[in-house]
């Protein structure tokens, strides 16, 4: 019996989902450059004419696996912005979710590790560099515009919003680095460390 349309794009989905899960465990691992197509299909438990299917090259594999992670981050952290919360709940959901996340999530740690490679790296494709260019800062700049409502209502902390825009999420990204490499005797730190660095105010908030 011939599959649906629909049928037909939910195995698109499941198949590129293997390809991409398996292409940031080795990008992560390897790096880009040892990484090659053969790997992933390997990887992915295909084979390697299934993934030129779906992919022309490694540069279109890695190219899809950042601009899948920075289109997540990106529409959460606007999401979260968008909240009718105020600034202190939203920092405080941010906080919890990223930690909860870096916890139990080794494709989101994997994945941060790729775009730290990825901005520390001269030689990689261009159409990266230029996706780089163009999402690197946004979540920075949104999470300095939630720092900036908190201050003016009086539970951030003091300082260039911005700057506590790259301090947050500095600690976020090392800690998922740290967790993506340290994967032995691991705890997690508690988001009490961070409520205490950007908010003026300890009592404990409902998140409901």
């Amino acid at each position: 019996m011939a599959r649906t349309k629909e049928q037909n794009e939910k195995m698109r989905n499941e198949r590129k989902k293997m390809i991409m899960d398996a292409a940031v465990h080795l990008f992560s691992s390897k790096g880009f450059f040892a990484t090659k197509i053969k790997d992933i299909a390997v990887e992915a438990q295909m084979a390697q004419g299934l993934v030129y299917h779906y992919y022309k090259s490694k540069d279109d594999v890695y190219y899809d696996v950042l601009h899948n992670a920075f289109e997540k981050m990106n529409e959460a952290v606007e999401g979260l912005k968008q909240l009718d919360v105020p600034a202190e709940k939203k920092i405080r959901m941010a906080i919890r979710e990223l930690i909860k996340t870096i916890d139990i999530s080794d494709n989101f740690n994997q994945t941060v590790r790729i775009i730290a490679s990825a901005t520390n790296s001269t030689a990689i494709p261009e159409k990266v560099k230029a996706l780089l260019s163009e999402n690197r800062d946004i979540s920075y700049r949104i999470m300095a515009a939630i720092f900036e409502e908190g201050q003016r209502d009086g539970s951030v902390v003091g300082g260039d919003p911005y700057e506590l825009a790259v301090a947050f999420w500095s600690f976020i990204n090392g800690l998922a680095v740290y967790k993506a490499t340290r994967l032995e005797n691991f705890r997690m730190p508690s988001p009490e460390i961070l409520y205490h660095t950007f908010l003026k105010t300890n009592e404990a908030i409902s998140d409901t």
